[in-house]
């Protein structure tokens, strides 16, 4: 394999990490742009929705349905399981607040990451899962532009890529989407023009969590599932989110593909052990420098409401 290759091969591998890093910061940036606050529990949606879709495929292939529709059914079955998982997690510890501080807020989503992670303990164990490839399986590769990738690399691309090709439309074009954006730009102004808020909030940590399961779903094959890993795909994502700058799920993307390609390269000079300490080490950085992200358009700092 030649320098090019390996540069190749590196840049598929930093963007398959990155997407999955873009799809956890926009699940953090639409909650952050209609509550205010950082939802810490968004990386074990991704644990809990790719625990689920693992145990759902099992049953299904169990009672006789075969491979491929059992797969497509399970995930299905567990981003719809997940969604109505963050609806009532909003419903039961969010909505009821009345003008709660932006750091109980926080608190509140920490110890659900927490609970979240002990009930998954709870229900899997500490086993390690994994569900089956989309396609192909473990070890089959593709020759792209000379690198070999693995086919389950292009699912985890191609669905951040619909994934943020969807939400924009979304956004753009529905009524449900401007009047979220309405929230985001300013809840009271939203709320005497007529819109729910409630409802608009409720929306948004079940769009999120939908994300989640789904992204965690795309890379159990590779990355496998254990309930713990939800913190750090959590701290990678609100890293990418800090990036792009907060709020702006777009630049999301471009902060996810950044940090990919950075952790990526940095392991042909540092050892894997360091990887999580290079997102860290950014993450200080731009919050020392630009603390409104690469992207960021305001003068000061959203965090600065923390």
């Amino acid at each position: 394999m030649n320098f090019t290759d390996i540069v190749l091969q590196y840049v598929f591998a930093g963007l398959r990490v990155g997407s999955i890093y873009a799809i956890v910061a926009i699940g953090f940036n639409i909650i952050y742009n209609t509550t205010g606050v950082i939802n810490f529990a968004q990386g074990e949606f991704l644990i809990i929705g790719a625990l689920l879709a693992i145990s759902l495929n099992s049953f299904l292939a169990f009672i006789g349905l075969p491979g491929a529709p059992a797969l497509i059914m399970a995930i299905i079955l567990a981003v719809c399981i997940t969604t109505a998982i963050g609806a009532a997690i909003e419903f039961a510890f969010i909505s009821w607040l009345k003008n709660p501080s932006v750091l109980r807020l926080i608190v509140i989503t920490i110890g659900i990451s927490i609970v979240m992670r002990e009930g998954m303990s709870y229900i899997w164990g500490i086993e390690t899962f994994a569900l089956p490839f989309f396609s192909g399986t473990e070890g089959t590769s593709l020759k792209v532009i000379g690198a070999s990738i693995s086919p389950q690399d292009i699912w985890i691309i191609g669905i951040c890529a619909f994934l943020v090709l969807g939400l924009y439309l979304f956004f753009k074009y529905t009524l449900t989407g401007k009047a979220m954006r309405a929230c985001a730009a300013n809840r009271t102004a939203a709320s005497l023009c007529g819109i729910n808020v409630k409802l608009m909030v409720t929306l948004s940590f079940m769009i999120s969590a939908a994300l989640g399961a789904l992204a965690g779903c795309a890379i159990s094959p590779l990355a496998k599932t254990n309930y713990e890993m939800g913190s750090t795909f959590a701290i990678k994502g609100f890293t990418v989110a800090i990036i792009g700058g907060l709020g702006n799920s777009m630049a999301a993307v471009a902060g996810g593909v950044v940090l990919g390609l950075i952790e990526s390269f940095s392991v042909s000079i540092l050892p894997m052990a360091y990887r999580d300490a290079v997102s860290i080490g950014i993450l200080l950085l731009i919050l020392s420098i630009k603390p409104s992200g690469l992207f960021g358009k305001r003068e000061e700092s959203a965090l600065r409401e923390f």
